[in-house]
């Protein structure tokens, strides 16, 4: 019903790194009138060039005709940018975000502007920058809408509409449960994995710390992708979802005590039943292709 009756809009992206650039490509091909805002003026001038946005400037009044903004910045930037936007906004703009922890940005959002729209795309890569944007980043992967009570349904209609267009599957929870769920496959795996690079890093020998990472193959690279990635991100998980990523990882921490304690009173029959179920449970999460 919406994506007809609101089809002729103009869409507003803050912050044109690897997500809102994928956004921008995916709506400017379907169409769309897409304006970009960044503080480095070579950013603007790079997804101007390649194709990202129709115009792009380093001032938030470029967005004064929008009617729908993506807010693309990292989760600490995300309430302090909507602060210097409203001046900007018309009274029926609707904006969204696309942060990995919800409550305290929906929250703290729904305060100062209520036609607010918490969104979370499970999409990514390890690479980041405007550079390697890319069309269809959000086909066929997860992207989470959090609503709360004060949230406009028909805000909340709308933004479906246009999500639906990336080709995503969409959901819809409430953000604590969502930022509960996230600890667990997504904050959760960035410190396990940078706990293994900095483990293996502690080895005292040279020699071996040297011949492990020239036989580093596939295992290696698949469980430390996370763990390598952007340092800044991990650190806003862990601050901004900080019960949740230290629940998570207190019972991590418990499950590797029990594995170590198996391996040293040698109960392998054991430790081969839970790793046969874990083999098991693991299709249980894996829907998707992950690159998030």
């Amino acid at each position: 019903m919406y994506q007809t009756r609101w089809i002729m809009i103009n869409i507003g992206i803050v912050g044109l790194g690897l997500i809102g650039g994928s956004v921008g490509l995916d709506l400017k091909k379907l169409g769309y009138c897409v304006l970009g805002v960044s503080r480095r003026k070579q950013t603007c001038q790079k997804a101007v060039a390649l194709g990202v946005v129709d115009e792009a400037s380093s001032e938030l009044s470029l967005l004064s005709i929008a009617d729908l903004i993506f807010i693309c910045t990292p989760i600490c930037d995300i309430i302090p940018t909507l602060k210097q936007l409203i001046p900007f906004l018309s009274p029926s703009a609707i904006v969204t975000d696309v942060g990995s922890v919800k409550t305290p940005i929906v929250e703290g959002v729904s305060q100062i502007w209520p036609n607010f729209v918490g969104g979370h795309p499970m999409a990514g890569k390890a690479e980041s920058g405007i550079e390697v944007a890319q069309l269809g980043l959000f086909e066929d992967r997860p992207y989470v809408l959090t609503p709360n009570k004060n949230t406009p349904l028909e805000s909340l209609e709308k933004v479906k509409a246009i999500v639906k267009l990336l080709k995503s599957q969409v959901y819809s929870c409430d953000p604590y449960q969502h930022d509960q769920a996230v600890a667990w496959i997504s904050h959760l795996p960035v410190m396990a994995s940078a706990s293994l690079i900095a483990a293996c890093m502690s080895e005292n020998s040279p020699v071996v710390i040297k011949l492990a990472q020239d036989l580093a193959s596939s295992g290696f690279h698949d469980t430390s992708r996370v763990g390598g990635g952007n340092p800044e991100l991990g650190r806003m998980m862990a601050q901004y979802n900080r019960l949740e990523v230290l629940r998570s990882l207190y019972s991590f921490r418990e499950k590797i005590d029990e594995f170590i304690q198996h391996i040293e009173q040698k109960d392998w029959q054991i430790l081969e039943e839970k790793l046969r179920c874990t083999e098991q449970n693991r299709r249980l999460f894996l829907h998707y292709e992950s690159s998030d």
